[in-house]
């Protein structure tokens, strides 16, 4: 016997899938994907500023809208269908690009790969803050238009501890 919660998890990717085929647009999942990962690359990549990620905050909603409003999704959803699976995929890269951008924005430091031009040393290197960003961070999504929430879990450091590094 189906769970309550089962039942509402099968009627959601119902929907999903009926309103994803039902959009008939005129751009593909594809040039949605290539966009979405080109604005990531260009706000939040590697090297970012607070201007950078405000932007793709910005940016994001306004793509997530218009996929909602103009992907073609090919096929149907009678059968094995990859136009729609991806589909799938890309709504969820369009939430989590959010997500992502947005914590980087909540960590005023550069860390492990990722360099805010902000925060640097005067020789150029990542400047960390561990007084302020030593923890595990969790977002907690708390359901649609409203923002997520952020869980913090503080590390502890038993044999090695954490370090500034320099490259020179």
């Amino acid at each position: 016997m189906a769970t309550p919660e089962s039942r509402d998890a099968a009627s959601h990717a119902r929907d999903l899938t009926q309103k994803l085929l039902s959009i008939n647009g005129t751009r593909s999942v594809d040039s949605f994907h290539r966009e979405l990962g080109k604005l990531l690359w260009e706000y939040c990549g590697m090297a970012r500023t607070a201007e950078g990620l405000q932007q793709a905050l910005k940016k994001i909603p306004e793509l997530r809208a218009e996929f909602w409003n103009n992907v073609r999704v090919l096929g149907s959803g009678e059968e094995l269908n990859q136009s729609l699976e991806k589909a799938g995929r890309v709504a969820d890269y369009m939430e989590f690009a959010e997500l992502m951008c947005l914590d980087a924005l909540q960590r005023n430091e550069s860390c492990g790969g990722h360099f805010r031009e902000e925060y640097q040393t005067p020789e150029g290197e990542a400047r960390r803050d561990d007084e302020h960003y030593s923890y595990v961070a969790a977002w907690e999504y708390k359901g649609p238009g409203s923002p997520p929430a952020l869980h913090k879990e503080p590390l502890e450091f038993d044999y090695v501890h954490p370090a500034q590094r320099s490259y020179k």
